[in-house]
């Protein structure tokens, strides 16, 4: 009698279940290939974070292609999403893009939470198992990875991933690099139900993005498909400012006195985006890593998302980047099925190559958004930026 000794599954773990980790889950299980994510929070918080998001075509769009989410993402989509405007502080507008009726651009919209649910709703549900905060990993002999996680679960693995944000908990096993701050502060805010409680402000934000720069500040708005529209008030400032300021966000109706003690001076109409707002305001720095930031190699560990390069928002690229890792990370570990070590070779060398020159694009337009006449300087930009992706 003939044994037939079953070959070992190799055990893969997702650390962090947001679009990156969720993407790379579904395409690996699509292709048969089994997978874990563990999630720190105790269930799915993504429609408490983050706004909308524009999905670009040769990135986001192309992942949710290999998922086999694209039809169902067209649905959710909305190209009105692409409509901006840009001021200073003066309301001198610089910009007003307005996306046709019935046209569809390359970078639609899509909320963060309906993304998330996109994906999960695809997704084996016993492959995410929520409160699993990572305390620390440790690399074993022979390769594999011990996870040690807060409620006192330990899990050995093959294959870790890292899709744990800006402080991952898995890069120091590759790394010593650490984070930077840009030296932006920003505070976020929401002004719910604009268009019925607000009329004015929900015309005059309009359908998507509303951009204010000036005196090294910015106020970012953008409409949600809620009809919330979320607002970022940016500035630069030294890391200790935050605390110095005594802008708290346990006190948020101080905190939005004096954000618009602020911007005293600027036009009435984009100082209701703080007026407006709800008695919430979330302060944070902004992070990233250097562009161009790498790693030593190890055959049973790697990153995705920002946890691989971290930049500023300011190239619209987070999301997609992420889902990008993730779905050639995917592809690459079904091509090279059972030699993980080539895997991560051919996944990292590629995403090493587009995520430093979005690191180093993100980093640039940061600093135009927070120079002076900066509104007249990114006008600039932009329109040099359509003039080369219409051919001219």
């Amino acid at each position: 009698m003939t044994l037939t000794i079953a070959k070992e599954q190799r055990r893969i773990a997702i650390i962090g279940g947001g679009p990156g980790g969720l993407t790379l889950a579904l395409i690996l299980q699509k292709h048969g290939i089994p997978s874990v994510i563990y999630e720190r929070e105790q269930e799915d918080k993504s429609h408490e974070r983050g706004g909308s998001l524009d999905i670009h075509e040769e990135s986001g769009q192309q992942a949710l292609k290999e998922a086999g989410l694209y039809e169902a993402f067209q649905r959710l989509a909305r190209y009105e999403g692409e409509d901006f405007r840009l001021f200073d502080k003066t309301g001198r507008c610089y910009m007003d893009e307005v996306v046709e009726e019935d046209v569809q651009g390359e970078r639609p919209e899509i909320d963060r939470g309906e993304l998330c649910d996109l994906l999960l709703s695809k997704l084996d549900p016993s492959t995410i198992r929520y409160g699993y905060k990572l305390d620390k990993a440790v690399s074993l002999a022979g390769g594999m990875t011990e996870l040690h996680f807060e409620n006192g679960f330990v899990d050995k693995v093959h294959l870790v991933i890292g899709a744990d944000g800006t402080f991952s908990r898995v890069r120091p096993l590759l790394s010593d690099t650490d984070v930077d701050y840009t030296g932006l502060t920003m505070f976020e805010l929401n002004v719910t139900d604009a268009a019925n409680r607000y009329p004015d402000l929900a015309a005059f934000n309009r359908r998507g993005k509303m951009f204010a720069l000036d005196d090294n500040m910015g106020i970012l708005a953008q409409l949600n498909g809620s009809g919330r529209i979320k607002v970022y008030v940016s500035l630069k400032a030294e890391r200790e400012w935050l605390e110095a300021s005594g802008i708290t966000a346990d006190q948020p109706q101080e905190a939005k006195a004096q954000l618009l003690g602020l911007i005293q001076d600027w036009e009435g109409e984009l100082q209701n985006y703080i007026r407006y707002a709800d008695d919430a305001v979330l302060p944070r720095r902004i992070y990233m890593l250097p562009a161009g930031f790498k790693w030593k190699r190890n055959s049973g560990v790697t990153l995705i998302g920002d946890a691989a390069h971290v930049m500023s928002p300011f190239a619209g690229e987070g999301v997609n980047l992420a889902m990008q890792d993730a779905m050639e990370l995917a592809l690459a570990i079904v091509r090279h099925e059972g030699n993980t070590a080539k895997a991560i070779e051919e996944y990292e060398e590629k995403m090493y190559a587009y995520s430093s020159e979005k690191a180093r694009e993100s980093y640039d337009n940061l600093v135009l958004c927070f120079s002076d006449n900066a509104a007249p300087k990114f006008a600039e930009l932009m329109n040099f930026y359509h003039g080369q992706h219409d051919g001219a």
